[in-house]
C-alpha cells in the first residue's frame, strides 16, 4: 500500500496532475495501522496467498449464530443449466415467528476471492434488528470461472430463494438483494437479469461501494491510483480475471458490468453508497444518476474521506457508524412501505 503520507495524500498532485481527495482523519489512522497488510495494488500472482489468508479467517457457525440469535443451514440448490449446484448459507433469526423478508447477499472480493461467509457482520445486524432471513450465495470465482459463471450462480440461487421463501420462514416473501464491492456489482446485475428474464421481483437493491464498470477509466480511478484500498491496478486484476481480453472492449455484457446497461428503467429501488476517496466513486455516482434519469428510485451517499470498504475495516469509526445507520434506516423504510 502506498502510505497515507505519500505526496498525493499530503495534498500534492499525483504523477498525472490529479489531486486525490483526503481520507477521513479517523480512517487515515486505520490505513496507517494496516500498512502493507492490505495492499492498494493487487496483482494476479498475489491472489492465491490472499485466498489462503481469507480461508483461515473464515467465520464459524458459532460466530455467525451470534450466541443463538440465528439458526444456520448450508443448503445446496440447483445451479445454472449444466453447471454444479450452488451453496446457500441460510441464517434464520430465532424467536421471530414471521420474518419480514429476506436479504439475499452476494459477497465481495473483486470477483476473485471470498465465499458465502464473507462480509456478513453488518447484514446479520440488519437481520437481527428488523427480523429478516439472510441467504448468502457462494458463487464460482474468476479467473477459474469467468463470466457468466459468477452471476449465473447468483441468479440460480436467487430463483431458488424466491421459490422457497415461505419454506425459509419469510412470511411476506419480500427479497432485498444486497452486496458490497464485487457483490454490489453482482447485485446490480441480478436486478437487471430479474427484470429482463421476468424473474423474481426484488423489493430493493443495496449496492454498497459496488464494482460496476470494467473500463476502469474514471477520474476517481486515476485519482486514487496506488492509494487506499483496491486501486486501479487491483481493479484491472479483478476485471481481467472475470472478462479476459474482453475487458474494456465494446462487447461486455451489462450482466458482467452493469454500468454497460443502456436501459436502467423499471428496476427496484436502490441504495448506493461509496467513499469519496475510492476507485469506484465516479462510476457509482453515475449509476445513481442514470437510475434517476430513467425514472427510478435511488438513494445515494458519498461518504467524505471514505476509502473502499471502510465500514468493514473500521466499523467503529464515526463515519462508519453514520454509514451503517443510513443503510439500516433505508432498509427499515423500504420494508415498511
Amino acid at each position: 500500500m502506498t502510505t497515507p503520507t505519500s505526496p498525493a495524500q499530503a495534498g500534492e498532485p499525483a504523477a498525472d496532475g490529479l489531486r486525490p481527495p483526503p481520507f477521513d482523519p479517523e480512517l487515515l489512522l486505520v490505513l496507517e495501522a494496516l500498512g502493507t497488510a492490505v495492499p492498494s495494488a493487487l496483482l494476479p500472482e498475489m491472489v492465491p496467498a490472499l485466498r489462503e489468508t481469507r480461508a483461515q479467517l473464515r467465520q464459524t457457525d458459532e460466530e455467525l449464530s451470534r450466541g443463538g440469535a440465528f439458526d444456520l443451514e448450508e443448503r445446496r440448490v440447483p445451479g445454472p443449466e449444466g453447471a454444479p449446484e450452488v451453496s446457500l448459507l441460510i441464517c434464520r433469526p430465532t424467536g421471530v415467528p414471521a420474518p419480514r423478508g429476506i436479504v439475499y447477499h452476494t459477497h465481495g472480493g473483486g470477483m476473485i476471492m471470498g465465499d458465502n461467509r464473507t462480509g456478513l457482520e453488518e447484514i446479520l445486524g440488519w437481520a437481527r434488528e428488523l427480523g429478516l432471513v439472510v441467504v448468502s450465495v457462494e458463487y464460482r470465482l474468476a479467473p477459474e470461472h469467468p463470466h457468466p459463471a459468477p452471476v449465473e450462480d447468483c441468479y440460480a440461487g436467487l430463483v431458488w430463494t424466491a421459490a422457497h421463501a415461505a419454506e425459509l420462514g419469510a412470511a411476506h416473501g419480500r427479497i432485498v438483494a444486497a452486496g458490497t464491492s464485487a457483490g454490489g456489482g453482482l447485485t446490480a446485475a441480478l436486478a437487471l437479469m430479474a427484470r429482463d428474464r421476468g424473474g423474481p421481483a426484488l423489493a430493493g437493491q443495496m449496492l454498497l461501494c459496488p464494482m460496476l464498470d470494467d473500463r476502469n477509466d474514471s477520474l476517481s480511478s486515476r485519482q486514487m491510483a496506488g492509494l487506499g484500498i483496491w486501486d486501479r491496478t487491483s481493479n484491472d486484476t479483478g476485471w481481467t480475471a472475470l472478462l479476459g481480453e474482453a475487458r474494456g472492449g465494446p462487447d461486455v455484457s451489462p450482466y458482467a458490468a452493469p454500468a454497460r446497461a443502456e436501459d436502467l428503467s423499471s428496476l427496484p429501488p436502490a441504495f448506493i453508497d461509496v467513499g469519496s476517496a475510492e476507485t469506484f466513486r465516479d462510476e457509482d455516482v453515475a449509476y445513481a444518476t442514470r437510475l434517476w434519469q430513467a425514472g427510478g428510485r435511488a438513494e445515494l451517499h458519498v461518504w467524505p474521506g471514505g476509502f473502499h470498504g471502510f465500514t468493514l475495516l473500521a466499523p467503529e469509526a464515526p463515519l462508519s457508524r453514520e454509514a451503517a445507520a443510513a443503510r439500516l434506516a433505508w432498509l427499515r423504510r423500504l420494508l415498511a412501505g
